[in-house]
């Protein structure tokens, strides 16, 4: 709770700049997009693509854009357990027309051992074929290809053997990874880097952001900094929030969610910005119904490491600015309720420095839990799907798995469209009342 506090202090002045509709026309994602999530478990996990596809569906909510996860455990760029890389691209690529693919591989590709050369080229060369291949087959599809996510050698140091055990659910040694194995993942990365220059392709850093998130967390609290990347391979939640954030900054995601400014003195609005404000009133208490055109991004606050991993990162500042500034009032305190909900009580100074309302449990905010509650039942009911009924039954005859898979799809869609419906703006009712 305390850590809780100091991030909604840290946060609760921020104010958000710039245009909405510029904002929305330099996105990346355009109406009508299929986005295909392509890579191993860290993609397969459904977090940093629940956030970004969250993100999206909250911040543009009129916008209509698929979103598909395409991860398998154990991938490397020349396939799998689900299948040779030609396989996967046909089948759980291809097969979806997508206009937009992301591409993370390399945790897997580097053998978790010290850099090799013929290991790399296997890497380089693999690469450029999916690349060449998807690029083949679907004329103009924008990629962007992701620097892999760390190994943490941040939070914990390496054992006096020079590496780490890396355990198994059961607590059993699956391998042994040697110190330094974050160098080969960057020296992975600077290559996806250099190719997506050359290439014209979007270049997304999930790396650095997240291992300077693992310094700064150590640092204020080194037990709970663990557990952003708990293996130190899979990021939880926290970790997987500042990726979405490194893949939404690629795509040039706006910061903003809305933004007034009251003059209550002058019983005026002085801004609005991607919001409409009706029926200010004056009178005692200061009303007002704002019905903003998106919502705050969802995040559990509850999460320790969630909440220090945006603490120890720009992600407000970057993706989640809702700022509220009320100018000429007169008491020393005010009570801040939304459609009769209490939100907090501020000081008179407080609220005309400006509040960051996206940081605060307003009613806004658990309109976006939903959106994302939904936006994780329809990834769950894709991935049994696909890992349950479509790759390891396609070969076998029977004759209800296609009228399975298709109530599935069925399921699936109505999922989405009330995922849609919940994120659609509504109009609340503001009050503040001097205490």
């Amino acid at each position: 709770m305390r850590l809780l506090r100091s991030t909604m202090l840290l946060c609760v002045a921020l104010l958000a700049l710039g245009s909405p509709a510029q904002a929305q026309d330099s996105f990346r994602l355009k109406d009508g997009d299929t986005v295909v999530f392509y890579g191993d478990s860290i993609t397969n996990q459904s977090l940093y693509t629940t956030f970004v596809e969250s993100y999206v569906v909250t911040r543009f909510p009129q916008l209509k854009v698929r979103f598909v996860n395409s991860g398998w455990g154990e991938e490397r760029v020349g396939g799998g357990p689900g299948g040779p890389v030609d396989v996967r691209l046909r089948r759980d690529v291809i097969a979806y027309q997508p206009t937009v693919m992301t591409i993370m591989l390399g945790m897997n590709d580097g053998e978790c051992r010290p850099f090799n050369p013929e290991v790399y080229t296997t890497y380089t060369i693999g690469y450029k074929h999916i690349i060449n291949t998807v690029k083949a087959a679907l004329p103009g599809i924008r990629v962007t290809v992701i620097q892999p996510s760390p190994f943490d050698e941040v939070t914990r140091p390496a054992d006096s053997a020079g590496g780490y055990n890396y355990l198994q659910p059961d607590g059993s040694v699956l391998m042994r990874v040697p110190a330094g194995y974050n160098n080969v993942l960057i020296r992975y990365g600077q290559f996806v880097k250099e190719l997506g220059e050359r290439e014209n392709l979007t270049v997304a850093d999930m790396n650095s952001p997240v291992v300077a998130t693992l310094e700064k967390a150590k640092a204020i609290d080194p037990h709970t900094a663990e557990r952003i990347i708990p293996d130190r391979m899979h990021p939880g939640p926290g970790g997987h929030l500042i990726m979405a954030e490194a893949l939404l900054k690629a795509w040039n995601a706006p910061a903003q969610v809305s933004s007034v400014e009251i003059d209550a003195a002058g019983k005026h609005l002085v801004r609005a910005e991607n919001t409409a404000v009706t029926g200010l009133n004056v009178a005692g208490s200061l009303t007002w119904i704002q019905t903003d055109k998106a919502l705050p991004l969802p995040l559990d606050w509850k999460d320790k490491a969630l909440a220090l991993a945006v603490q120890c990162s720009d992600l407000v500042e970057a993706l989640d600015e809702q700022p509220l500034k009320v100018t000429g009032l007169t008491a020393a305190r005010y009570a801040l309720k939304i459609d009769g909900e209490d939100v907090a009580v501020f000081t008179r100074q407080q609220l005309e420095a400006g509040l960051n309302l996206a940081v605060l449990p307003t009613p806004m905010a658990k309109q976006a839990i939903s959106v994302q509650e939904l936006t994780f039942r329809h990834n769950k009911i894709h991935s049994v799907r696909w890992f349950e009924l479509q790759v390891p039954l396609e070969n076998q005859p029977y004759a209800h798995l296609q009228p399975a898979m298709d109530t599935l799809d069925k399921l699936e869609a109505e999922i989405i469209a009330k995922q849609r419906a919940t994120a659609q703006p509504k109009p609340r009712i503001y009050e503040l009342i001097p205490q």
